[in-house]
């Protein structure tokens, strides 16, 4: 099942009142399930989305534009960073969408978590667009 893209932005618009983890730390303390989202930064409004939604379920979901220590360009500290996310979080999440799918570092994310994450911590999460577009399906085969 797809989640639409108007439900994620419909959740973007809420962000503001949902309560979110300064860091990720902070959220493993907590005991919260904790997860990397992989996207396109075309869809940070959708991403942003996402997070809140989870949060709503008491997730905390790490996005690399959030992260202060994330470079400002994409460099070497950048992979080396995401890695490092990817390894400290419980789950890998993939938001499938046309910008995701033909993304340069999507399917590089999306190979590394399926070198260090156990399938079933591997979720992708499918999106449908208003005319009933699906996107995600060549990555639910993996």
């Amino acid at each position: 099942m797809a989640i639409t893209l108007r439900s994620l932005r419909g959740a973007a618009g809420r962000a503001s009142r949902t309560v979110i983890a300064k860091s990720l730390n902070e959220a493993i303390t907590k005991g919260k399930q904790t997860a990397f989202l992989c996207h396109s930064h075309k869809d940070q409004t959708l991403a942003k989305g996402l997070q809140t939604l989870l949060a709503e379920d008491g997730w905390d979901v790490y996005i690399d534009w959030q992260d202060d220590e994330m470079p400002a360009s994409p460099n070497k500290q950048t992979a080396t960073n995401i890695k490092s996310k990817i390894n400290k979080v419980d789950w890998f999440l993939f938001l499938a969408t046309s910008n995701s799918t033909v993304s340069r570092w999507c399917p590089w994310e999306i190979g590394y978590a399926d070198a260090v994450k156990d399938n079933e911590k591997i979720l992708i999460v499918p999106t449908t667009d208003d005319s009933g577009h699906w996107y995600g399906n060549e990555y639910l085969q993996l």
